[in-house]
């Protein structure tokens, strides 16, 4: 085998993309890659997957008072009647195993005693969410990014961007990336997308700047089947301060006591089924409402009947930025307000994270697994990323070729491009981020979302008739290009703005098409669930949307 051919291509480096690493079978060779730059290239970089920021926790059934049947009832209650059971069934029973294993890996779980800590959160009906203060994604990365850099026969690079799918017959043999100032492509015998949601689509968002949904994207063009992308689960206790990123308040405050309020202590949630801890789709449209109708931008969360001790012990780290931001939430209610959170939709896969492509997998926020429905229960998504990367134990691979790779073959060859500057193309970006917020956020309506799908629609057309994409797309499969170093910062903002708005056109069209309203999706021009609408919808490149039975 040529040393530049890698068995898989894992890309993203967050929960699902290490875990993918570990279930791989050892004797493959694994290439890892993360759009993060390298901290030691550049010690200003932080690393941003949403894994790292997930504050409340990882569900699973660990207790004798909790049972597999009743994890599986509240998955199926809070989805809304679209998750796929068998895909349930599957992630409820494997967790206490992927518990066990992220024992071995010495992943620093809360502890009560000999017993591992659990906490309760909104829809659960036991308490079953096991957490490492209110910084679990972060402990679980370090854990699994320990354990990946002992794997035999497995390289990392970062700063590497994916740009598209290499397709040859109708299979995924690699992809084409920019990795410094060189485009060039990587093949593979499969292709893993570990890359994270899309939730940075929207202007109000607890993701990082790089949860952009460049994988749906990928696997869209490339002719993968996406299902469900109209139901997006918002936040309700993101913190809403001026010029502050919004920053998540985990739900686990609420299911140890704090409350919601408006200034004059009413509750903005009196009235729902739950209260505080009502479903996540509920709690946020009630605040939304509200504040519409108090014509404010942001309630109120009172942290105080948790306790000052209790507060310190579990939820470190949210003190901790409320405090640099000059909040003390020990002595007064903190502002909130929704934000787009986890995107339930996704690249459809079957049980072993195969997608609709031969040579194509995906694993983590970037999959549509069926698990999820239309609004994920809380604490669900870190395990899906561990028991669906575990299914690539199974994989099966095409056998490996014998010629030389023809992604390195030829000289490379200058590209000139006539770029938009930097600033022009993140208005742009900025600007969409507006329009999905206002048209596709915790509540939609046709009119508006029809108008917003044809602007989208004429913006890429635009973006795609323009002479520096149109040179971008003139490389053939296998042929390598070299851009200037200046024009690499623009280069990628071009890349990052054209999927935004291939994943904004699918998002707007997949809830322009759902007429009713259900799960994370709500219509208020339709606001029911419909029988007639218990499918998924599924979308493919050159067709309309359609919907497929759930099963």
């Amino acid at each position: 085998m040529p040393e530049h051919f890698w068995d898989v291509v894992v890309v993203g480096s967050g929960a699902a993309g290490l875990m993918a690493c570990l279930e791989l079978p050892s004797p493959l060779r694994v290439l890892l890659l993360s759009k993060d730059s390298d901290p030691q290239s550049d010690p200003r970089s932080k690393p941003r997957s949403a894994s790292r920021w997930a504050q409340g926790g990882i569900a699973a059934v660990t207790r004798p008072d909790d049972s597999f049947a009743s994890h599986v009832n509240d998955t199926l209650k809070a989805g809304g009647g679209l998750c796929d059971r068998e895909a349930v069934e599957r992630l409820v029973h494997e967790a206490p195993a992927c518990v066990e294993r992220l024992l071995q890996l010495n992943m620093a779980f809360d502890r009560d005693g000999d017993s591992l800590s659990t906490t309760l959160e909104a829809a659960h009906s036991h308490r079953r969410v096991l957490h490492a203060q209110d910084r679990t994604g972060g402990a679980l990365v370090e854990a699994l990014e320990r354990e990946v850099q002992q794997r035999p026969r497995l390289e990392q690079r970062k700063g590497v961007v994916a740009l598209q799918l290499w397709m040859e017959d109708g299979r995924c043999v690699g992809l084409q990336v920019l990795e410094q100032n060189r485009i060039h492509w990587l093949r593979a015998r499969a292709v893993v997308l570990a890359t994270g949601g899309g939730g940075h689509l929207f202007a109000h968002t607890t993701n990082p700047n790089l949860a952009s949904g460049d994988g749906v994207v990928m696997a869209w063009q490339a002719g993968a089947r996406v299902r469900d992308l109209e139901f997006v689960q918002f936040h309700p206790t993101a913190l809403m301060l001026p010029g502050a990123p919004h920053f998540l308040i985990s739900e686990a405050v609420r299911g140890e006591g704090a409350r919601l309020v408006e200034s004059n202590g009413a509750s903005p949630v009196a009235a729902l089924a739950g209260g505080d801890l009502a479903p996540r789709d509920a709690v946020s449209r009630a605040l939304a409402r509200r504040m519409r109708d108090l014509d404010v931008d942001h309630l109120w969360l009172d942290l105080r009947p948790v306790g000052g001790a209790r507060l310190e012990q579990q939820f470190p780290t949210i003190l901790g930025r409320c405090r640099e931001l000059g909040l003390e939430p020990t002595r007064a209610p903190i502002p909130v307000a929704p934000a787009a959170h986890y995107w339930m939709g996704g690249v459809w896969t079957s049980l072993d994270a195969a997608t609709s492509l031969p040579g194509l997998y995906a694993v983590g926020e970037v999959a549509c697994t069926g698990v999820h429905g239309a609004n994920r229960l809380a604490s669900n998504s870190l395990m899906e990323c561990l028991v669906f990367a575990r299914q690539l134990r199974g994989i099966q691979l095409p056998p490996a070729p014998l010629a030389q790779d023809p992604g390195r073959k030829g000289q490379p060859a200058p590209i000139e491009l006539a770029l938009p500057s930097l600033e022009t193309l993140e208005r742009q970006i900025t600007a969409l981020r507006d329009l999905c917020w206002q048209v596709a956020g915790v509540e939609r309506s046709a009119h508006p979302l029809a108008q917003a799908l044809r602007q989208v629609l004429q913006q890429r057309q635009q973006l795609e008739a323009s002479p520096a994409w149109r040179g971008l797309q003139s490389l053939r499969s296998g042929q390598v290009g070299l851009v200037q170093p200046a024009d690499v910062p623009a280069l990628k903002g071009l890349q990052e703005l054209h999927q935004r708005q291939v994943l904004a056109g699918l998002l707007i069209e997949a809830a322009l098409f759902r007429a009713e309203s259900r799960g994370g999706h709500h219509r208020t021009d339709a606001p029911a669930p419909q029988p007639f609408w218990q499918r998924h919808t599924d979308q493919q490149l050159g067709g309309p949307p359609s919907t497929a039975p759930v099963l």
